[in-house]
């Protein structure tokens, strides 16, 4: 398998998922379950905080890129180190087939995590934004890669109806862009390439500075040390996402202290 395979195999599975929760519960059904939910948890409020760089840390037991991250996952004990470390948010990977995700993860991890939870995951249509809102997040991921403006602007006004936040990903000049004619207020700038898997940190150099002042920017993808958060805070990231180093930790709690410089 030639590795620029993987993003088509990722979203051809996922429309396949799509379908089948479709089957047990179909949209209008969904929404109907929307109604008595308790509100969201602010995520863009908190990890925008002037003068600080914030974490979202992220729970994910593999990846197509580095295999299996951690063996036997304990998600109570990895959001309440998360929860202990001080983490701004977390971020938990919802997809099944690539990731070992989960989409019952989200509960799970709000039960233990008293901040906002991001569902990562590769959303293609309006109904994984409600499904989203159902399962617990606070906010969601949309990769613009993946996504027309149309698909884009569609996903973020049925987000601002549900109250969920979400974190609108670019990976080049192209993808930015469309990003920036939307006026989203959070961007993320993904170092690696989903199309070959292979993480650049100069993509985070070459964006940063064509992105506006007023814009909510998290770093994501590649970051593994303390030196490299420092180098994003003066930069002006407003936060980092990191997953793989703490996830490959034996002791997550000092291994954010020690990344963070907390």
């Amino acid at each position: 398998m030639v590795k620029t395979d993987i993003l088509k195999k990722i979203v051809a599975k996922k429309k396949e998922r799509i379908i089948l929760a479709k089957q047990q519960l179909n949209e209008d059904g969904l929404k109907a379950k929307l109604k008595d939910l308790p509100p969201t948890r602010p995520f863009r409020e908190i990890i925008g905080k002037p003068r600080q760089i914030a974490l979202i840390a992220e729970i994910k037991q593999s990846s197509p890129s580095a295999g299996v991250i951690r063996q036997n996952l304990n998600l109570r004990e990895v959001a309440m180190a998360y929860q202990e470390a001080g983490a701004q948010a977390v971020s938990v990977l919802t997809e099944e087939d690539f990731f070992a995700g989960n989409p019952a993860y989200l509960s799970e991890v709000k039960n233990v995590f008293s901040g906002p939870v991001l569902r990562k995951d590769f959303i293609l249509e309006s109904y994984q934004v409600y499904e989203s809102r159902y399962l617990g997040a606070d906010a969601i991921l949309l990769i613009a890669g993946l996504l027309t403006k149309e698909k884009l602007a569609e996903f973020m006004q049925i987000a601002d109806s549900l109250g969920l936040d979400y974190l609108v990903e670019v990976h080049d000049e192209k993808e930015l862009k469309k990003a920036l004619s939307l006026k989203i207020p959070v961007i993320g700038i993904n170092n690696r390439n989903l199309k070959t898997l292979e993480v650049d940190f100069k993509t985070t150099e070459k964006l940063f500075t064509l992105i506006p002042k007023d814009k909510i920017v998290v770093v994501e993808s590649g970051i593994k040390n303390s030196q490299d958060v420092l180098f994003l805070k003066i930069l002006g990231a407003s936060a980092v996402l990191i997953g793989t180093v703490f996830m490959q930790s034996d002791d997550i709690k000092s291994k954010v202290s020690q990344v963070m410089g907390w």
